[in-house]
């Protein structure tokens, strides 16, 4: 499996990492953290250095309850920062986390490779359109509703036959437009409770089936520190077992907080499936 990343072919038989950047106050972990560009470039630097793959940025909270944060808002804290980071870091492959198409094509525009859609095309009527037209790779996450109301949206019959049904839906559309390289992403935590994240990574080789690569995003999440009793800032070793299990089972991202921690996964994971 490859993606073409600004005329790079990435293999993503070999199990890859993006480390995450939020350049936004209020992410559920490290909202504000980076809040100057010394700080972006500072936090770039160092997840490069350490193995990362990939840099997604966002500047829209996905967790649940975010506030509303207006296009213009988004744009303004967002194509700075690619603009930024690219010319600290010319060769960086940056993948951009957002479900407005008008963002995602400014972002493409200056230099980024990658769209990371939460909501795979059901909040923006353009997106589709737009990925198709910039020939980027596109990744497709499950969610319901928006995160304003996916609390609220967690009754389901069979949560992983309802999944694989549209995330069949979602590809077929894609490929309508005449989009190349999709990437599935489950979203965990989204619109899911505790037991049905689990439930979704028990069977998580299954959404592999169309033959599509598959990103998991389990870092610093609730469902990592819940059965521990703990929290996010205590829960870097639950995610790395998870993301461990996780690669198990075939998946072939690993979107993280924390890059040394997820890279040193992937190496080991590697030596176990290395042949002499």
């Amino acid at each position: 499996m490859t993606i073409n990343c600004k005329g790079q072919l990435i293999d993503l038989n070999t199990p890859k990492v993006m480390g995450i950047l939020n350049v936004t106050p209020n992410s559920f972990f490290d909202g504000g953290k980076y809040g100057n560009e010394t700080e972006i470039l500072e936090q770039v630097g160092k997840m490069l250095a350490e193995g990362a793959d990939f840099i997604d940025i966002g500047a829209y909270s996905s967790k649940p309850d975010a506030e509303l944060v207006s296009e213009a808002e988004e744009l303004a804290r967002i194509v700075p920062v690619v603009e930024s980071v690219l010319k600290s870091f010319p060769q960086t492959l940056i993948s951009v986390d957002t479900f407005r198409s008008e963002v995602a094509h400014a972002c493409i525009e200056k230099g980024a490779a990658i769209i990371n859609d939460i909501s795979a095309g059901n909040l923006n009527a353009n997106m589709l359109e737009t990925v198709a037209r910039l020939k980027v790779p596109y990744i497709m996450m499950h969610m319901r509703g928006n995160p304003q109301t996916m609390k609220q949206l967690t009754d389901y019959e069979d949560i992983v036959k309802e999944m694989l049904f549209y995330f069949s839906e979602k590809i077929s559309m894609a490929r309508s437009f005449g989009i190349n390289d999709i990437i599935i992403d489950p979203g965990f935590g989204f619109a899911k409770t505790l037991e049905q994240n689990y439930e979704v990574l028990r069977k998580l080789e299954l959404f592999g089936m169309p033959e599509l690569p598959v990103l998991v995003g389990f870092s610093r999440k609730s469902m990592v520190y819940k059965p521990l009793n703990s929290n996010a800032s205590e829960a870097m070793n639950g995610t790395t077992a998870l993301n461990a299990i996780s690669l198990t089972k075939g998946s072939s991202i690993l979107r993280v907080h924390d890059v040394k921690e997820a890279v040193e996964c992937v190496k080991l994971y590697n030596m176990m499936n290395s042949k002499k």
